[in-house]
């Protein structure tokens, strides 16, 4: 035989000389949600991920950082919502008061990204403003995530991760930030984000209401094609990172927004993700250090420059040790 390919996997050392990709602390992101409480508070479907008092927040922000960590980003659980996700605009929302503690505590060289976003906010659930009929109304909504940015960014994000899934919301935020002396401020759009079964430990984290479902404006599991048309719309507005989420159920549209993409690409793995895995590790059915590592790799694999997930503080002390 002329060519044996496991000549190339024969020990440790000459795998790692030939692997194609790697993961990285610096290119992890990590979510963590805050709330305004004395002590965290575990959020059952999701072991392991609490929602953060302020000082346990700003512990965390500080141990991702000290392990290479890229950033976090910070979804704010309120206690008082309304139809129109008031609080989200305000100076004094627990979000814009999380970014101050995190931003005050961690210093600059440290990316803290805002969730901009009125789901958390809205006694309805929904991601915008609704109309009589009871529908999200899209170019409403665009205002409020307007405010709701430069709020963030006064507070001193410099990173906004645009969720809601609205028509032209990175074309607003995008002006906002501008007119408002923000220019600098990163657009983390959420380009592909589809209508997925895989958000459900994430809606107990923020508490969330929801009324009915998000399927007329996040993308049906069931469409390739739409993403490329999303992505290529939230480019045009100026969006300078693109996100699809979740990540491992669309490896595929990774894959092809990094074909086509000519900015950074981040994927999301989401709650259900999380927890799938944590579940099973739970039951001893997988080994989960080794599971972890596989599902992050394949989406790195898939194309991911930046990959937003709650392992990211723990693989990142695990990287440090290899």
């Amino acid at each position: 035989m002329i060519e044996r390919p496991r000549r190339l996997r024969q020990n440790a050392a000459m795998r790692a000389l030939v692997r194609e990709h790697h993961l990285r602390a610096d290119s992890m992101i990590l979510p963590m949600f805050v709330r305004d409480i004395d002590e965290p508070a575990p959020i059952t479907s999701m072991p392991g991920v609490v929602q953060h008092s302020f000082a346990s927040l700003v512990a965390a922000a500080r141990e991702a950082k000290d392990l290479g960590v890229a950033g976090v980003m910070l979804f704010g659980v309120p206690e008082e919502r309304d139809a129109t996700g008031s609080e989200a605009c305000q100076p004094t929302s627990i979000l814009a008061r999380g970014i101050r503690a995190v931003r005050d505590a961690v210093g600059p060289d440290f990316i803290v990204c805002a969730d901009v976003c009125l789901d958390e906010f809205t006694s309805h659930g929904h991601c915008g403003v609704l109309t009589e009929d009871g529908r999200v109304d899209n170019d409403a909504t665009l205002a409020h995530y307007a405010d709701m940015a430069v709020v963030c960014a006064q507070a001193g994000a410099d990173m906004m991760g645009l969720s809601g899934m609205m028509d032209g919301q990175v074309g607003a935020v995008r002006e906002a930030l501008d007119e408002a002396g923000f220019a600098d401020v990163v657009i983390l759009a959420y380009s592909a984000k589809y209508a997925s079964a895989f958000y459900g430990p994430f809606r107990e984290a923020v508490q969330s209401r929801l009324e009915g479902d998000r399927r007329t404006y996040q993308q049906d599991p069931a469409n390739r094609r739409e993403s490329a048309r999303e992505v290529r719309l939230d480019l045009e507005e100026g969006a300078d990172i693109v996100m699809v989420k979740p990540a491992l159920p669309y490896l595929d549209v990774i894959a092809d927004t990094r074909a086509t993409a000519d900015v950074p690409v981040a994927a999301y793995v989401v709650s259900g993700e999380y927890a799938m895995i944590e579940a099973a590790a739970a039951q001893g059915w997988i080994n989960r250090r080794a599971a972890i590592l596989e599902a992050l790799t394949s989406v790195r694999r898939a194309g991911a420059d930046i990959i937003c997930t709650y392992w990211a503080a723990e693989v990142a002390a695990w990287l440090r040790e290899q």
